[in-house]
């Protein structure tokens, strides 16, 4: 059974409030109106979207021309200049790189223009954006982004197509259901090809992408975009007007016929999935661009269709038809499925539907600790609203605090605001007791939403403080920047004592010692990067621990008997309890499988984590007097390293996706190199004038890839890495590695 929190009933983009409903129609209108009447855009004129995309691909660009376009700000910033807005940590001007998703609101209003149509043409739309990081290390942004938003724009390079990360952040996408337009960019760059880049999205996505708008020339030619489904040519002008002015103009004579196809395409694509649209395409009654866009509309939020849009953000060409393109077909708050998530204590399914008159509920999906108002918890208001001095419930810890401080997020400026409504993201400052992934609500009506999952960490380095008056600082450092990023642990190691921290990549663990100078001013050393390998069990084993101790007066008696088998890759660590009869008291499981959750941390082969097995508890004894839950739990530990030492224990590697994209004549070199390093080459495509090795490469051989890869090509190559799985060590290389860790 699934409880309902509150029920809204979708309303037209033109509704207006009524100020006081003086009918019975009106009163039962209002009633059902989602809409609070003091928020200044309503729930179907609110968009929350996010931009993700492979590094490089423009993502930054893009947003910083939506800001221009819409008003927000007045100078159009460049990311090779570090002046954009949201890329605002001193780190993410100095590489050029986004390191943290930040957020920013803006409004929008598509403009009437002749013969053209628009869905919302001439109302005010609420835009509030995302823009996420492109490099694997900091995946965890984009993850928990694309837990809270509506919708997203996938943005693609128009020369290399699809990227590995593009296929992650896609992948991420379908995880949460995220519906998504692709943007083409870059169709500026000697060697776009369009065509390529929606083929590769088929093939590697398997995505039902067709063009809405495509790019009118390409390189140095291109013009602007032709409207496929108005029959219309966007002509920019190229004067010094940062792609404000342009000109909607008939399909030049060249290109009709390229307009006629792509029109042809897409209505009977759109046809295939839409029911209003495929009746009235086999009754060949007409179909008007009103109708073929509602039907897009629809199937693009029922995640059936990408619509596909061709620019570049850079040259100022084609950005602004894009968020017309967001506005008409990516959901509102309202076009989505209530949240989902259950009852504290029942474990009941439950719903959260959008609505301001609902009982609030909302998702903590970011910390961040703020220079100048302190922490900050991002939230995004999924029910009911929030206003300052209002208490929220935290169901994990059982524990209520009081709102201080609203703020509403401008990548790096605050704006103090009184109340947040259903489908807003703001911040909260200064809540306590938090993580990533809590559910804040109406303590009277608790629900548990389900929070994002983040990837393991990969590699781990020692780190130090060079003076004993920074051991303190560091403490608060490490801390502070563990609770805002869920993928960089901390912990301490057992036989040396060394604290050790661990991340997604090289990348990652350099810039936290960065922010820990810069940020906390703690001056650090740190030693050489180290592989976060795993163990895991190849066969099923049987394993027994004892705990018997006497030594006068009361002892310690505990009994466990264990069985385990490989787990599927991917599955994890699961435990069943199995004993019948009472020979392990029912009070005592609990220890015995926190004695299983801890004998799991360090395996046998080299201590590393064990990972993918299952344990069956199935037997053991106990003493009236002497058993107690320590006795236990020491015992399970006992019987589970004794099950592992039996059933072939293996170490594992973690394993990147590798793509080096490198010219045609140092692809021998670059091959070759891979294959050195213990590589499985897959893929080679030619990709305009280069050629694209997709190959998967243990990450212990990928220290120092970049600077052998830029000997090898003169610097003219390029690659990009992420985590893909664990793999077996060979057999031949165990020993160096397990040597190399009795020497850390």
């Amino acid at each position: 059974m699934t409880k309902t929190r509150t029920a809204p009933l979708p309303i037209s983009a033109g509704n207006q409030f009524s100020v006081m409903p003086a009918t019975l129609e009106q009163k039962s209108a209002a009633a059902t109106n989602p809409n609070s009447p003091d928020r200044k855009y309503p729930l179907e004129r609110t968009r929350n979207i996010g931009i993700a995309a492979h590094i490089d691909a423009g993502k930054t660009t893009l947003t910083e021309r939506i800001l221009f376009y819409t008003g927000m700000i007045h100078k159009i910033g460049e990311v090779h200049e570090g002046t954009t807005v949201t890329d605002w940590m001193e780190q993410e001007r100095e590489r050029g790189i986004t390191i943290t998703s930040a957020a920013t609101t803006c409004a929008w209003m598509q403009k009437p223009e002749p013969d053209v149509f628009k869905i919302y043409e001439g109302i005010k739309m609420r835009v509030n954006i995302i823009d996420t990081p492109g490099h694997v290390d900091f995946t965890a942004e984009v993850e928990r982004s694309l837990r809270v938003l509506d919708g997203a724009i996938a943005v693609f390079d128009a020369v290399a197509g699809v990227q590995p990360q593009s296929e992650t952040v896609w992948r991420q996408a379908n995880k949460y259901n995220v519906p998504r337009i692709a943007f083409v960019n870059k169709m500026d760059r000697v060697g776009a090809d369009f065509e390529m880049s929606i083929d590769s999205m088929r093939k590697k996505l398997g995505a039902n992408a067709w063009p809405v708008l495509l790019p009118l020339g390409k390189e140095d030619y291109l013009k602007g975009q032709l409207d496929v489904i108005n029959k219309k040519a966007i002509i920019y002008s190229e004067s010094e007007d940062q792609g404000s002015v342009y000109e909607i103009t008939n399909v030049p004579d060249e290109h009709k016929a390229i307009v006629d196809k792509a029109y042809n395409d897409l209505v009977t694509a759109v046809s295939d999935l839409d029911d209003e649209v495929g009746t009235a395409f086999l009754e060949e009654k007409p179909i008007t661009p009103e109708m073929l866009k509602a039907g897009i509309r629809r199937q693009t939020i029922a995640n059936r269709f990408v619509p596909v849009v061709g620019g570049s953000a850079f040259k100022n060409k084609g950005v602004q038809y894009l968020v017309d393109a967001v506005i008409d077909y990516l959901p509102s708050p309202l076009d989505i499925p209530p949240a989902v998530g259950m009852e504290p204590d029942t474990h009941e399914k439950m719903e959260a539907a959008t609505d301001d008159n609902g009982t609030f509920c909302s998702l903590a999906f970011k910390l961040w600790s703020d220079p100048f108002v302190g922490k900050l918890v991002f939230f995004r208001v999924y029910s009911g609203t929030l206003s300052k001095g209002d208490t929220v419930y935290n169901p994990r810890t059982n524990k209520r605090e009081r709102i201080s401080r609203l703020i509403q997020i401008q990548a790096d400026k605050r704006a103090d605001i009184d109340t947040c409504y259903s489908g807003d993201i703001a911040a909260i400052v200064g809540i306590k007791n938090i993580t990533t992934g809590d559910t804040l609500c109406d303590e009277d009506h608790p629900i548990l939403l389900e929070p994002p999952s983040f990837p393991d960490p990969v590699i781990s380095m020692a780190i130090e403080p060079k003076t004993k008056q920074d051991q303190e600082k560091m403490g608060v450092a490490l801390q502070r920047l563990s609770e805002e990023d869920p993928t960089f642990k901390v912990y301490t190691h057992e036989d040396t004592g060394q604290t050790i921290i661990a991340g997604m990549g090289e990348l990652h663990l350099e810039i936290i010692r960065d922010r820990m100078f810069r940020e906390f001013k703690v001056d650090a050393n740190a030693g050489k990067p180290q592989i976060a390998y795993r163990e895991t069990i190849t066969t099923p084993a049987d394993g027994e621990g004892k705990l018997i101790k006497q030594s006068g007066g009361r002892g310690q008696y505990g009994h466990v008997i264990v069985k385990t088998h490989p787990n599927e890759r991917g599955k994890g660590i699961t435990i069943e309890n199995k004993v019948v009869g009472g020979n392990i008291p029912k009070e005592y499981i609990p220890a015995v499988k926190k004695g299983i959750e801890e004998a799991v941390l360090n395996g046998v082969v080299g201590g590393y984590q064990v990972i993918d097995a299952h344990i069956d508890i199935i037997d053991g004894s106990y003493h009236d007097v002497d058993s107690n839950e320590l006795a236990f739990k020491l015992a399970a530990i006992f019987a589970v390293k004794d099950a592992f030492k039996k059933a072939k224990p293996v170490l594992l590697e973690p394993i990147m996706k590798v793509e080096n994209m490198t010219p045609e004549e140092y692809q021998g070199d670059i091959l070759g190199d891979l294959q050195r390093r213990r590589g499985k080459i897959g893929a080679i495509e030619s990709k305009g004038n280069l050629t694209a090795v997709a190959a998967e490469v243990p990450l212990a051989e990928m220290f120092g890839y970049a600077t052998a890869i830029r000997s090898l090509s003169k610097g003219r190559s390029s690659y990009s890495m992420e985590p893909s799985h664990f793999e077996q060590v060979p057999q031949q290389l165990v020993a160096a590695v397990l040597d190399q860790k009795e020497t850390k």
